[in-house]
């Protein structure tokens, strides 16, 4: 300091020159890299004292000036925890409260605040109802600038996932309704749909009960009614899915949450039991039966009639023929299997009537139990769908024909009992094979789901081209890549090709790593998503990576990868819950799949590099890559799948010539030495 004549050392400090300009501490200047540049600028207490009396000065420029710079700081652990030590929280709430600043100004101060809260140093119990309402009225007002809008969501947002408090007060002041008139704009429809999301995640779980005395409690009933009206999937599906633009991670993750959301509307009927008391419960059961076989309402009720009761509950396949009310008594699927019935007795009636008659007048014991089909089938939806069960951070798995029907589960129920009945048919089933059947309807629905169908009439279509026959064929040819025959000259055969198939293997993975990937950053997702790219010298020697401000479209340069490890310094590879940032992440380790996918570079004892792949293929392509730089064998569920059908693949090309010829156990034995050799020819 002395040399540049500058005097009084703590009013200065170190920042990157580039990139996000961080402060340097005690704390951080290990992570220093060779030929990082940094400057020369004034402390972090002093910067914020600067900034906090000109952020209340009276000159315009000035102010705006401060504030742009306060935003672009407050992004500094460092520095936001010398300003927020000044009450600058507290400064910035009252120049929102004041309702003076507008335009750029107000973008600026409310980037500021979100980011300096988004540290966790101060709780957001401490904001004020004067602060939310304010915040809340830009959200309101009509014609507000899109910057506005955009800090404005994502503040409230923040404080309704963060203070059970503050989620009662915003829930007040914010209706889903007045948030469904944002999603046709492009620019803020993923924060109106995440405040949405955070709205119906953190609602408490008396918002289900039918009588309330609290007017929140009224309120948050309307909020899941409105998630279910055609008016928010109509706007979802127009200006979101079938929008001019692809949808991006962040949107694509929560489109998945709220079709989570949507689907945990049906918990309660899920985890409710039938009480065989309850006469109205049992009226439904006894609806079922009229709409299938009396065909009008019979009223009389005569003892004849009731007598003939249990043979139509046998007709209609349940279990309890004398009782079936106790067919509805396991949770799940408990009264949801009910009112899936009932939907499908009243909406479809004649497919309903048609696969009852159909099943019941059948006396080859080939009947398909309606009953018992539609329970197991509303118990096995459940699963796939993970109805009842948080969303995963991270997951990006929606489908779109989910929003394209008033009645959406429902509807889809309608659409497999349809192939259950067909497929039954199809095996020529019995009661013995319910099982058999229930395993190859789910294998359909899975199969067809992951092609991601548009609509229920797409769905109807691919699941039409999924028939048993197909699904066997389907197996077949799954199990041929990867059955083994097991005869010692297969086996022998198989032991020679694969050392080469896993170097075949090996080099695939490392040509990948040479290309490279990019990470998301770990962090608060309500800030700007942040990225950073890894690849693999071409020499195999050093690993290179550097953050990125975008998402990159193809291979970055190594020139723009500013950071780098040598694999030689590489000490080992860790993955799941050893990963240091999973250790940090409290949060994160309640998160299966952030955890299935996490995995550190430890390179010194205090050094590592921590990862979050992508998907469960980028995961394995990196862990493989790396344990076969350091020499260790690939693990990975990706490996043993490419093992098995490469070594299929050419173990089926080598034993081409040999097919329809039967490979014997052995070989064939050596015969003995001839007692002479007389039998050779004599030339002389």
């Amino acid at each position: 300091m002395k040399s540049w004549s500058l005097s009084g050392s703590e009013q200065f400090a170190l920042r990157y020159a580039d990139g996000p300009q961080l402060y340097i501490t005690e704390q951080s200047r290990s992570e220093i890299k060779n030929g990082t540049i940094l400057r020369l600028a004034i402390s972090p207490a002093r910067a914020a004292r600067q900034l906090l009396d000109r952020i209340q000065s009276h000159g315009i420029d000035a102010r705006l000036e401060a504030l742009k710079e306060l935003a672009k700081l407050s992004a500094d652990p460092t520095f936001a925890t010398e300003f927020i030590s000044m009450e600058g929280i507290g400064t910035l709430a009252r120049l929102v409260e004041s309702g003076t600043h507008f335009g750029e100004m107000l973008a600026f101060t409310l980037t500021a605040f979100l980011e300096l809260m988004d540290h966790g140093i101060v709780s957001w119990d401490l904001i004020s109802l004067s602060f939310i309402k304010q915040i809340a009225s830009y959200v309101n007002q009509p014609m507000v600038d899109v910057s506005i809008l955009q800090r404005s969501l994502a503040i409230l947002e923040s404080m309704v996932l963060n203070s059970h408090s503050l989620y009662h007060r915003v829930a007040q002041e914010i209706t889903v309704g007045q948030l469904i008139g944002h999603l046709s704009n492009q620019e803020i429809q993923t924060y109106a749909i995440a405040l949405i999301n955070a709205l119906f995640l953190k609602a408490p779980e008396d918002r289900r009960q039918e009588e309330h005395t609290n007017p929140l409690d009224q309120r948050l009933t309307e909020m899941a009614s409105t998630l279910a009206q055609k008016h928010l999937r109509s706007i979802i599906l127009n200006h979101v899915i079938r929008g001019n633009r692809p949808i991006k991670a962040e949107m694509a993750h929560q489109l998945y949450v709220l079709q989570v959301l949507t689907f945990n509307l049906l918990e309660e009927r899920m985890m409710t039991k039938m009480d065989p008391s309850d006469q109205a419960q049992r009226d439904i059961i006894f609806e079922l039966r009229r709409i299938a076989f009396d065909g009008e309402n019979d009223s009389s009720g005569t003892e004849k009639r009731k007598a003939m009761y249990t043979k139509d509950y046998k007709m209609l396949g349940f279990t309890n023929h004398v009782n079936p009310a106790m067919d509805f008594t396991q949770t799940p699927p408990g009264m949801l299997a009910l009112d899936n019935m009932l939907y499908l007795a009243k909406l479809h009636q004649d497919t309903y009537i048609r696969i009852v008659l159909e099943n019941s007048s059948r006396e080859d014991k080939h009947e398909c139990p309606f009953g018992r089909c539609a329970i197991e089938l509303t118990r096995m939806l459940c699963e796939i769908l993970q109805v009842g069960e948080l969303p995963n951070e991270g997951c990006n798995d929606y489908h779109p024909m989910f929003f394209t029907h008033d009645r959406a589960w429902e509807e889809f129920f309608c659409v497999c009992i349809q192939l259950l009945n067909k497929t039954w048919k199809e095996m020529r089933a019995t009661a013995e094979d319910f099982n058999k059947v229930m395993q190859v309807v789910r294998e359909q629905i899975t199969r067809t789901l992951a092609m991601k169908p548009s609509s229920l009439d797409q769905l109807k279509g691919k699941l039409r081209g999924l028939s048993y026959s197909e699904i066997l064929r389907l197996r077949q040819s799954e199990r041929m890549s990867q059955d083994d025959f097991q005869s010692p000259p297969i086996i022998e055969l198989r032991e020679r090709i694969q050392p080469e198939i896993l170097e075949l293997i090996k080099q695939q993975r490392l040509n990948r790593l040479c290309e490279g990937s990019c990470f998301r950053k770990l962090g608060n997702r309500r800030r700007q998503e942040k990225f950073w790219f890894c690849r693999l010298s071409l020499n195999h020697k050093v690993l290179h990576y550097g953050d990125l401000d975008e998402s990159p479209q193809g291979e970055v340069p190594f020139e723009l990868l500013t950071d780098k490890i040598p694999v030689s310094d590489i000490k080992s590879v860790v993955t799941g819950k050893d990963c240091p940032h999973m250790k940090e992440k409290s949060a994160l380790k309640q998160n299966k799949e952030v955890l299935e996918q996490a995995f550190s570079i430890l390179y010194d004892p205090d050094e590592n590099l921590n990862f979050v792949a992508p998907n469960k293929y980028e995961y394995c392509i990196w862990t493989d890559g790396l344990c076969a730089l350091l020499g260790r064998e690939m693990g990975s569920d990706l490996t043993r799948s490419d093992l098995d059908t490469l070594i299929s693949m050419e173990m089926k090309l080598r034993l081409l010539d040999l097919e329809n010829i039967t490979i014997p156990e052995a070989p064939p034995p050596v015969p003995k030495e001839p007692s002479t050799y007389n039998f050779t020819y004599n030339y002389g």
